[in-house]
């Protein structure tokens, strides 16, 4: 897939990319082997409905972050095409700025949250970390609905569960992407911020995307006219 590049931002690009098709496959997957043991066999794969929302979650959080990178989020650009390129690169960096503001409280937000199911204190302050607060209770003992656990997952006993067993999967596991998500996403905006601040972009999302599609279509039509 695209996006290999080379250095640590390649490597990530790719692992980025490689992950979501994984998700979106394995979600297919899952989904026909339910459909086929529904009405082949009169069965039903019990975890696999919760299995799919967890992995569709994984997608669409992951997907927040790639779409970024891909300029791919929808937004509104009448304003800027009306303007010079020096008030549409302020606007730009302002945009980007509010963004990178937005994505650090997403980021305090999605690390608080998962670290009580990891056992880890979750950070103090309101709006901005002040600290950990070390009273928090853990509930690193809390387990998904349906899904079991996994045999290769059982080091995660002794390491917060303090030695007791797992029945299901611990939710500390499908909600590790709220972290890392949000910290992809903070990492896009700050690459988007350095492209404009470079001058290599004048705003963060792909101009006339429809219109471009459209013209690809009729480009196409008529190649295949002639």
């Amino acid at each position: 897939m695209s996006g290999a590049g080379s250095g640590p931002s390649g490597i990530i690009n790719s692992i980025e990319e490689n992950v979501i098709a994984g998700l979106l496959g394995l979600m297919t997957l899952i989904t026909f082997a339910n459909v086929i043991a529904r009405f082949a066999f009169n069965s039903n794969i019990l975890w696999a409905l919760e299995l799919t929302v967890f992995l569709f979650a994984w997608l669409v959080l992951l997907g927040a972050s790639y779409a970024v990178k891909t300029h791919a989020h929808l937004g509104v650009d009448a304003i800027l095409n009306m303007l010079p390129p020096a008030p549409r690169r302020m606007m730009a960096l302002a945009s980007v700025g509010c963004c990178l503001a937005f994505s650090l409280l997403l980021l305090k937000g999605a690390y608080d949250y998962w670290a009580v199911f990891a056992d880890l204190p979750p950070t103090s302050g309101r709006w901005f970390p002040t600290g950990f607060d070390l009273k928090a209770r853990s509930q690193s003992f809390y387990e998904v609905q349906d899904v079991p656990m996994v045999a290769g997952l059982r080091w995660l006993e002794g390491l917060i569960n303090y030695g007791d067993a797992y029945e299901k999967l611990p939710k500390v596991v499908p909600y590790l992407v709220l972290p890392i998500s949000m910290l992809l996403l903070l990492l896009r905006f700050v690459q988007a911020a350095r492209q404009i601040w470079r001058g290599e972009l004048d705003r963060m999302v792909a101009s006339h995307e429809v219109e471009d599609e459209l013209e690809a279509m009729r480009a196409q039509h008529n190649e295949e006219r002639d």
